[in-house]
């Protein structure tokens, strides 16, 4: 049985997402909330939202299941649309600021 949630458009680069998507990959359900409960990083908090969103989609697809018996199987962060400021500068000038935003995936599956 596997379970997939998604977050579109979330506040923050892909980059610094994956530092934290690398750590719970392959580990299962409650190990990788434990992780990114004590998590320093800022995108450890959405992350965790998302794997409780995996496990209640897993509940209401599947009626009861075992938590223990979960793993994180595959989760990963694309690159989503990156929002175009000005910032001025010297002489009339001005440079662009980017802030980036992310797609992440996560998906949770039984152990064999």
């Amino acid at each position: 049985m596997e379970a997939i949630a998604r977050i579109r458009n979330l506040r923050g680069s892909a980059r610094k997402a994956r530092l934290v998507l690398d750590i719970i990959r392959g580990k299962n359900v409650p190990e990788a909330q434990r992780i990114l409960q004590f998590s320093k990083k800022r995108m450890a908090r959405n992350v965790a939202k998302l794997l409780n969103s995996a496990i209640a989609n897993a509940t209401v697809k599947e009626g009861k299941i075992d938590i223990d018996n979960m793993i994180v199987e595959k989760v990963f962060a694309d690159d989503g649309p990156i929002m175009k400021r000005n910032r001025p500068r010297a002489q009339g000038r001005a440079t662009i600021i980017r802030k980036r935003t992310c797609h992440i995936s996560l998906g949770i599956a039984e152990k064999e």
